[in-house]
């Protein structure tokens, strides 16, 4: 692979910028909890379905929690007090709780250490639902063959996770490696998962379990009978970050969008909330194996991508640091960028190549995925099917792991099955034709690409050690990434946000954290 020259030594000041600047953040995580991440605990136990007006317990079951002032102690306090005080299960007690007369006060005579007890057996058996859900994942994709790098991903956005089903297994048919359903639109801002599988969508489908089940059924379908494993991929990220994790973990799926900083500034939700949400959420993808696609890719939808190149690299950085800190090994960061400098401008596609070469050498263990070109597509569906085939032949040339496929029509609809199919054989052609193309030159030492790459890691450091000087949360404040502002007490969700008290129980964590023994299994 022909390589951009890289200072190592600046990558790794680099990296230790980013690793204290996610340690400072850290302390607010391990000192805080959220509605959202009590929620996940509630499902992780067992809590399940959803009142006649479609409000699921889990939520039901919080905000009595959370309306007594009482989320503090985490939802596992109550449901192991219940238990404890003779409800037959984990389901029995939260409905007690939301809709029964138990009581979310504190009393003297309250044993946490006894609570504790009766979620031993819950906290193995949600942590065993994860690891087989893994193992079962891992025994379907090592009998059959996975595609070659890149790996072509393509999305699905009916709407009707019916509809998505039957068009996620016709785009397994037309070669496609991976395939993601787009999320309704707004769906993050939503502060709770609809229950069930859905029929209606605006812009995508909603994310639900029942829907990511069905997806995953159709894949598994359509992978026995090509002999080649498609990969699921889903959103976790919004105010239900970490509720969408477990789904997805217990549910098979392969990726899942989830960035550390994503919903803070394209969202408008709350700093805190989403730093604390993503920490856990991350927690549950490392004991499951998921890959992450993290969305540095959105900085150059309204940022310029020439003259704002480093904030990608420097978010890489930070990104990377959060997913260490939640457990993640380098194979599950898939870190994100994109094709999205102004095709017009000359030597664009150098400029692009650097960018793709040099986080390709700099991550070199990381799943990298790579997005197409959005930002100047215009409906003149020629010139952007060449646009497409430019960034894939920057994708082969530059080894990137993932490459989520442009379309031809995309600025003017919704892609139809057969814009999605002749972009497959697009990038089959060209993934093919110039599969070796990279093994075969050196960029050279001084020229216009190796300049290009020395630039944008002098940048990100210069970058990285502002934000490290001043805090994340001063830097985003302003407006550092991707040319948007938030303020630390702003946003969507800060309500949500609740400081742990010194009993707070929280054993599927505990165990998560490597802070827990966990039963012999």
């Amino acid at each position: 692979m022909a390589k951009v020259p890289v200072d190592v030594e600046k990558v790794a000041r680099c990296r230790a910028l980013a690793a204290d600047i996610a340690r400072d953040v850290q302390s607010t995580i391990d000192a805080h909890t959220t509605i959202g991440v009590e929620r996940t605990v509630a499902r992780a136990y067992g809590v399940e379905g959803a009142d006649a007006e479609g409000t699921p317990l889990a939520n039901a079951l919080v905000d009595k929690i959370h309306g007594a002032g009482k989320t503090g102690l985490g939802v596992g306090y109550f449901l192991g007090r219940a238990l404890h005080a003779g409800a037959s299960s984990v389901q029995e007690a939260a409905e007690q709780i939301a809709f029964g007369g138990d009581s979310v006060e504190v009393g003297a005579n309250d044993d946490a250490t006894s609570y504790r007890q009766a979620l031993a057996k819950h906290t193995d058996a949600a942590l065993v639902r994860i690891d087989r859900a893994r193992t079962e994942r891992e025994g379907l994709r090592s009998s059959l063959t996975v595609g070659a790098e890149p790996l072509k991903y393509v999305i699905v956005a009916t709407g009707n996770i019916y509809d998505d089903a039957t068009q996620a297994k016709a785009a397994a048919y037309a070669g496609s490696d991976i395939v993601a359903v787009i999320r309704a639109t707004a769906q993050s801002l939503l502060d709770y998962v609809p229950e069930g599988p859905t029929t209606e969508g605006f812009g995508g489908t909603f994310a639900t379990q029942e829907n990511f089940k069905i997806i995953r059924s159709a894949l598994d379908e359509i992978s026995k009978k090509l002999g080649r494993y498609v990969q699921q991929t889903n959103y976790s990220s919004g105010l239900c970050m970490s509720e969408i994790a477990w789904m997805a973990a217990v549910e098979r799926l392969d990726m899942l969008l989830n960035d550390a900083m994503y919903g803070i500034l394209f969202r408008d939700i709350n700093m805190e909330r989403t730093f604390i949400d993503q920490y856990f959420s991350r927690r549950i993808i490392a004991r499951s194996g998921i890959v992450i696609n993290t969305g540095e890719d959105n900085y150059l939808t309204t940022a310029d991508a020439v003259e704002r190149a480093h904030t990608v690299l420097a978010s890489q950085f930070i990104n990377e640091a959060f997913a260490d800190r939640a457990g993640l090994v380098p194979e599950q960061m898939g870190l994100g960028h994109a094709y999205e400098i102004d095709p017009w401008i000359e030597d664009s596609f150098l400029f692009e190549v650097a960018q793709a070469q040099l986080i390709r050498q700099i991550f070199d263990r990381h799943p990298i995925k790579w997005m197409p070109p959005t930002k100047f597509k215009t409906g003149d569906i020629f010139h952007s099917h060449v646009h497409d085939a430019m960034f894939n032949l920057a994708g082969v040339l530059t080894n990137q792991s993932i490459e989520l496929l442009g379309m031809f029509s995309e600025a003017i609809h919704t892609p139809l099955l057969m814009d999605r199919y002749l972009s497959l054989k697009s990038a089959r052609y060209i993934f093919g034709a110039a599969r070796h193309l990279g093994d075969e030159f050196e960029w050279k030492p001084d020229g216009r690409v190796a300049n290009r790459a020395k630039a944008i890691v002098d940048e990100a450091l210069e970058l990285l050690t502002d934000v490290q000087r001043d805090s994340i949360w001063t830097s985003i404040a302003a407006g550092v990434f991707a040319d948007v502002k938030r303020t630390r007490t702003g946003g969507k969700g800060h309500a949500g946000v609740v400081r742990r008290d010194a009993l707070y129980m929280n054993p599927i964590l505990d165990v998560l954290e490597g802070r827990a023994k966990e039963a012999a299994r």
